[in-house]
């Protein structure tokens, strides 16, 4: 099992960034209807899942790091 997160769609494939930040493709097919970029899933064989607490965790992440990128 490992997770990734959905970096881009092109076309019919999703761009997922693998733990180590190795970019792997998958068909948008295999992924849970209402996927989208930035989502965090977990990949276990041909079943892949959207972590919602992984997914919001980064989000979390992004936003403290923007944030302090722009205090006044």
């Amino acid at each position: 099992m490992v997770q990734g997160i959905i970096d881009r769609f092109e076309g019919k494939v999703a761009v997922v960034e693998i733990d180590g930040g190795v970019m792997k493709d998958y068909p948008k097919s295999a992924l849970p209807k209402g996927a989208k970029v930035g989502d965090m899933l977990i990949i276990d064989g041909d079943n892949i899942s959207i972590s919602k607490e992984g997914t919001e965790k980064l989000r979390k992440e992004i936003d403290d790091l923007m944030d302090e990128l722009f205090e006044d």
